[in-house]
């Protein structure tokens, strides 16, 4: 496809997960426009957190904290509002912390995964997720599913969402390809960084799209991290 009939859409990946291969990283870290960090709950720890974000900080990517339970919660459906609040505010706070020292900001929250799944399908746990964000910082956006569920805790807190379209394989960049000849953009790709083909599926994207962040105008820093 030629360059000017591209569209422009978000690129974005995970960082400082333990299980991630250094090189592989490094070449997509080139390639996208926007990053989550892993905050050292489900994944990641201190070192890997302020490198990541060190890394990042030269090559004008957007970052965001990628939070997540630790493998010790048997069932977070059953967490109150008060233990989510916590599991999220320590995550957000260890993250900013680190961008602060180098001048940066986080801009977005990406949840991962049984985190992500409940954002998807539990309306309760939704809201109490995205109030959580919101007392940290209102103007954070939120990486999610495109669902009802998340889309209305979105709507009904007053937080800005970023709809996600998940790239892992083959069959995902041909429906990726569908929807955004049919006009029905996502507002960010998360290309999965555990699949072994991740670098070719996200040269298959690059045919017909490129990478732009989400626009993040009215991100501030929050109160304490000022």
């Amino acid at each position: 496809m030629e360059e000017n009939n591209k569209k422009w859409v978000d690129f974005n990946i995970d960082l400082a997960q333990n299980d991630q291969n250094a090189d592989t990283i490094n070449e997509l870290i080139e390639e996208v426009s926007s990053v989550n960090i892993a905050c050292g709950v489900h994944s990641g720890n201190p070192l890997s957190m302020k490198q990541a974000v060190e890394n990042c900080k030269f090559k004008s990517k957007v970052l965001g904290a990628l939070i997540g339970f630790n493998e010790s919660v048997n069932d977070p459906a059953a967490l109150s509002s008060e233990e989510i609040e916590a599991v999220v505010l320590y995550q957000l706070g260890a993250i900013s912390a680190f961008a602060k020292a180098y001048s940066l900001n986080i801009e977005h929250v990406r949840p991962h995964g049984l985190m992500y799944e409940l954002l998807n399908t539990n309306k309760e746990f939704a809201l109490n997720f995205a109030n959580s964000v919101k007392k940290f910082n209102r103007w954070f956006v939120l990486y999610g599913p495109d669902s009802e569920v998340f889309n209305q805790a979105a709507q009904e807190t007053g937080m800005n969402i970023a709809k996600e379209f998940i790239v892992e394989n083959v069959d995902s960049v041909s429906a990726l390809k569908e929807l955004i000849e049919s006009n029905k953009m996502p507002d960010t790709i998360h290309f999965h960084t555990a699949a072994e083909n991740v670098k070719s599926l996200m040269e298959s994207v690059k045919e017909f799209a490129n990478a732009r962040p989400v626009n993040f105008n009215n991100v501030v820093s929050s109160g304490w991290v000022d």
